[in-house]
């Protein structure tokens, strides 16, 4: 009894090995192509901020997309809006300290007037933001340019599915050609298989403009699909990242799973599992 039980601490020993192996071999080259696997907060939006970065952090997933409007919590008042008083950005800051996560994107908003836009440049700046995830209005993209420019940061576009006003890539490089060159998409492959879309597709379509992505994987190509583990459904993952690859992509890929809210860590972890065995293979 007492060998058999060994032998099955030595086999737990070595798949875990293998596994992070694995890890960190999927880390590496994902770090040569500068990529990075992020988390859309809005994934856990059922939970408070603070308890959604620990759920992160059992996925193994360091990177953060913060979406307006989310309870803080970890003892930290208000929410995650854009215009919180100074002293709450520097609380949050160090929750992103304390829990060892870095806050690389930060959206979908749609700000409504200049006043509005210079104040989520300015959070950005201050919080070390990358990407500002949003659906601008048509006359704000002259403004977003040009604040793109002055900020040195990123706005990528995000597609909700059709019959939003940006659900089609044509209608992004609509707004983003001959504009600023951190003006672009923001592609969410689960929203345009929602609109009848091929995502490779769509991204060969968005060529040089894309700056970052929503990734999900969806049971059908349709309105009412939800989301399943990656590499399960119909959103063509492997082929999405070979495409990003060819292109040259560098950024950061957020999961936002919008199924089985009250308990999707399970199938957010083996997401991240799925990306980093495809990624390895790169």
């Amino acid at each position: 009894m007492k060998k058999l039980m060994n032998v099955f601490l030595l086999a737990g020993a070595l798949a875990a090995t293998g596994a992070a192996q694995a890890q960190s071999k999927a880390d590496d080259v994902a770090g040569k192509l500068g990529w990075k696997l992020s988390a859309q907060a809005y994934t856990f939006n059922r939970f408070t901020l603070a308890e959604a970065l620990d759920k992160m952090d059992s996925c193994g997933i360091q990177y953060v997309e913060c979406y307006p409007g989310q309870t803080i919590g970890g003892g930290i008042e208000g929410t995650t809006d854009f215009k919180m008083p100074a002293s709450r950005r520097e609380e949050l800051k160090k929750l992103f300290k304390d829990k060892h996560k870095t806050l690389v994107a930060y959206g979908v908003v749609t700000p409504q007037n200049e006043e509005e836009w210079k104040q989520v440049f300015d959070f950005a700046k201050n919080m070390g933001i990358q990407v500002i995830t949003a659906e601008p209005k048509d006359e704000h993209w002259d403004l977003v340019s040009k604040l793109c420019d002055q900020y040195q940061i990123k706005v990528a576009i995000h597609d909700h599915p059709r019959p939003s006003h940006y659900w089609h890539p044509d209608s992004v490089l609509a707004a983003v050609t001959g504009r600023s060159p951190l003006f672009g998409a923001c592609a969410d492959i689960g929203h345009w298989v929602r609109s009848g879309l091929d995502p490779v597709e769509c991204l060969k379509k968005l060529e040089g403009h894309i700056m970052s992505l929503h990734m999900k994987d969806l049971n059908a190509k349709s309105p009412k699909a939800h989301d399943v583990i990656w590499g399960q459904g119909v959103s063509n993952i492997p082929g999405v990242l070979k495409e990003l690859q060819k292109q040259h992509f560098k950024g950061n890929m957020s999961v936002e799973y919008e199924y089985h809210w009250e308990n999707s860590t399970p199938e957010v972890k083996a997401s991240a599992a799925f990306w980093r065995s495809q990624v390895a293979k790169l």
